[in-house]
Parts: C-alpha cells; sequence; structure tokens
C-alpha cells in the first residue's frame, strides 16, 4: 500500500486478513493526520499531538522518548496495529516485518537474521526469539541501506523493545549518532522502554543491554521485506 511494504507471517488466512486490515486502518489514521497537519510528517525533532489517533500517539510519544521526530516510529508503529489486530483475531503467532521494523507475537522461538548491507558481518547472524506473551519489537535502521534518511554512518542498529514504536524510534536516533570513537554512547542515553541493542559497524558489533541468543546463520536476502521502486 504506497510506501508500506510489508510481510505478515501467520498460521491461518483469517489472522493473515486480520493484519492486512490492521495495516490498512492504521496507515489510513496517519495519513489523515498528515493531511490536517503537515508539519507531523516534516520534522526531525520531537513532536506533541493532540488527537484520538491512536497509531499516530504512539509514534509521537516514541519520538519525544528518542528525541526524533514521530515518522521515525511510523513503520513499527503501523505494524503494530496490524499484529494487534491479529491477536483480536485469536492469533498467539503473528508476525509483521515492515521494511526491517518487526512487530509480533510468538508462542514458538523464531529467527531473525541481520541484514547490514555490505557490512562483513551482514547476513551472516540471526537471532534467536523465545516464545513470549504479549507483542513486541525489533526495529532495525541503518545509515547505509535503504531509503530512509539518517545523519550517521552505521551499517545496523537494532533495537529490542515490548513498545515497538518505541523500538524504531531509538533505531533511528541511536544510527543517527554511533560511530566507532562513540562505542559507549548507548551508556549515556536515557533508553526508555529498550532491552537491547545490537549494532553493526563495518566488522565490528556493539551490544547493549538484555539480547536474544545471536548465533551464526546464513541468511536469505530473498526474505528481506522490499518492493520495486
Amino acid at each position: 500500500m504506497r510506501e508500506t511494504i510489508a510481510t505478515i507471517l501467520a498460521d491461518t488466512e483469517e489472522h493473515s486478513e486480520a493484519a492486512r486490515q490492521g495495516l490498512i486502518v492504521a496507515r489510513r489514521e496517519v495519513e489523515h493526520y498528515i493531511a490536517k497537519d503537515p508539519y507531523f510528517a516534516l520534522t526531525f525533532e520531537p513532536y506533541e499531538v493532540k488527537t484520538d489517533l491512536q497509531t499516530v500517539r504512539r509514534m509521537s510519544e516514541a519520538a519525544k522518548f528518542a528525541g526524533v521526530g514521530p515518522m521515525a516510529a511510523v513503520a513499527a508503529a503501523i505494524a503494530w496495529a496490524g499484529v494487534e489486530e491479529m491477536v483480536k483475531a485469536g492469533a498467539t503467532f503473528g508476525l509483521i516485518d515492515n521494511g526491517g521494523d518487526i512487530a509480533f507475537i510468538t508462542d514458538r522461538e523464531i529467527r531473525v537474521g541481520i541484514h547490514a548491507g555490505d557490512a562483513e558481518l551482514s547476513n551472516r547472524l540471526a537471532f534467536t526469539i523465545p516464545p513470549g506473551e504479549g507483542i513486541c519489537g525489533i526495529c532495525t535502521s541503518s545509515a547505509t541501506v535503504g531509503h530512509s534518511f539518517s545523519f550517521g554512518i552505521a551499517d545496523s542498529v537494532t533495537v529490542f523493545s515490548p513498545n515497538p514504536a518505541c523500538a524504531d524510534a531509538w533505531a533511528t536516533s541511536i544510527c543517527n549518532r554511533i560511530t566507532i570513537e562513540e562505542r559507549d554512547l548507548l551508556t549515556h542515553l536515557p533508553l526508555k522502554g529498550v532491552t537491547g541493542v545490537f549494532i553493526i559497524l563495518g566488522g565490528v558489533s556493539i551490544s547493549y543491554g538484555r539480547l536474544p541468543r545471536i548465533i551464526r546463520a546464513d541468511v536469505d536476502e530473498d526474505l528481506i521485506t522490499g518492493g520495486l521502486f
């Protein structure tokens, strides 16, 4: 649906359709809000909103904590809404990968591969995510991969949080600032709501907080969510 190009994993067609409807409704909410308040889509700074639109509020709140513009959280916020609809339809497993920003709920172990462009560690590692309760987010930002604007140099910054919008906003914020020389940056940030961070800078990796087990993997690039532009 225009810029929203997502991969949906589901056990049933009913759950998949619920995800699609959730994505569509959430995206339309954001579009309608931007039509009334275009600055929301343009600013790189936190921006408070007064609205009953849940996805828009989540974006604004996550951006406030991470010190970025609300659009930094748009992909995961929309994916989050889709997974919520899956849960309402009875799903205990469901995953939406919205261009590298993932919202999910799982009753089984899943593996999430790490793609970091041409970096030495790209496509060689994966996170093993255990089953758990509630919806969570795994969001990745990159200065070298994809179409999103970044002020940074990191090949990938992956953030884990029980709040998918928060994971998305912090991934962008950290990616904008992290460098080899400032690899201790994470210890100085107020990473509210973040459980773990994994960064790839060329052949170097940086870990912070509680991360899922990382294993060697042969990541299939054909599984990466993307589209033709």
